[in-house]
């Protein structure tokens, strides 16, 4: 069975969630329906007239991208024009875009965890260079019947709920007695219609991140006996989990300013890049951000790093960085790259997991702009 469109991005947002995004980001299906079956997706950082072209030979129905196609409302959709032409192709060929772009840029392991990993930068303390997201923290409350109590309880952690800090399955529970009346037309579990019943049941609280209230809340009521269940979600005023653009952290081992542009080099497939700074330096702390990070010049410098991999740094900003005792490395925006193998693995692993024979494919096409010579 091949998974529905909607179904493929339900997964995808497991991976990247669209609360994730920065404020008025372009994200999210662009063009075509989701509302049919997909048997091959393919991912791009960018869509491009090739792209879609390598979508149409592989005969994929669903194209999942980095990089948006439609930046601002059209006024009007002229098919003589390079963007028309490209938007009516995707039409007649039935093949639908959604674009996952800064919510995959800041999800734990997502696009700067994922450079970040090949940079070298050990997950232990990894820090994030600018705060995008805090995921609020709920206090779940249910009552269960002593009988139930484990199953329920083991069903809420089960669902990542009760975690704090370095802490997980995390609850109080205290015993008391519940009653209730059953009402015409109730099944109870535990007593009967229009007679009052009194139960030995156990509160449970435990905390509940909003990223999974859902899931924690469904399975709680998956796993609870009761034909209506008791139990209360409320905001918490406590600080969760935040999420962020760019990453920063110690290098597994020291290099040189100059050791490390060559291993850009070769990690991002890149033939050259614009360094700033004295090759001789020595490296400890690397800050890395996907795209373009010339603002990110003082996150890195408040990090403490010692160097920031990152793309389009313009000719004042280097200076700024150098006046701030910060050294770059520029391999340029498209090491995004690094998202469509992931993304498609990831993808792979759920639907295999799920048992549809959709699969996805990275697009193997370069959209590097430049070149150099």
């Amino acid at each position: 069975m091949f998974a529905n469109g909607h179904t493929v991005i339900q997964l995808m947002e497991q991976l990247a969630p669209k609360h994730y995004a920065v404020e008025n980001d372009k994200i999210g299906l662009q063009l075509g329906t989701l509302n049919k079956p997909i048997k091959n997706i393919l991912v791009a950082l960018d869509v491009t007239d090739a792209v879609v072209d390598e979508a149409i030979e592989q005969g994929a129905e669903l194209i999942i991208a980095h990089h948006a196609i439609i930046y601002r409302p059209l006024a009007k959709l002229d098919t003589s024009t390079a963007a028309g032409r490209l938007y009516e192709k995707l039409i007649k060929n039935d093949i639908a875009v959604y674009i996952s772009h800064t919510n995959l840029d800041v999800t734990d392991g997502g696009i700067n965890d994922w450079l970040a990993d090949l940079v070298g930068i050990v997950p232990e303390g990894r820090q994030c260079l600018e705060e995008v997201h805090m995921d609020k923290l709920y206090k779940l409350v249910v009552f269960v019947p002593e009988s139930h109590h484990e199953q329920v309880l083991q069903a809420i952690w089960r669902a990542g709920a009760g975690e704090i800090g370095g802490y997980s399955n995390c609850s109080f529970n205290i015993s008391g007695t519940g009653t209730f009346v059953p009402g015409p037309g109730t099944a109870p579990y535990i007593g009967a219609q229009g007679k009052l019943e009194r139960v030995d049941e156990i509160r449970i609280e435990t905390i509940v991140p909003y990223s999974i209230h859902r899931k924690a809340v469904q399975a709680m009521l998956k796993a609870h006996p009761y034909e209506e269940v008791a139990y209360d979600l409320y905001p918490i005023d406590l600080k969760g989990r935040s999420f962020g653009l760019g990453r920063a952290g110690k290098l597994s081992q020291p290099v040189t300013l100059g050791e490390l542009a060559e291993q850009a080099k070769r990690i991002f497939d890149v033939p050259a890049v614009r360094v700033v700074g004295s090759l001789d330096q020595v490296v400890r702390k690397a800050a890395v951000l996907g795209g373009a990070g010339a603002r990110y010049v003082r996150h890195a410098v408040f990090a403490g790093a010692d160097v920031l991999i990152t793309g389009d740094i313009d000719y004042h900003t280097a200076h700024d960085a150098l006046a701030a005792g910060m050294t770059i490395i520029d391999p340029g925006h498209n090491i995004e790259k690094v998202m469509k193998q992931q993304v498609a693995d990831w993808l792979n692993k759920q639907l295999i997991s799920s048992k549809y024979e959709t699969s996805a494919a990275a697009s193997v096409l370069n959209t590097e702009p430049f070149t150099f010579v």
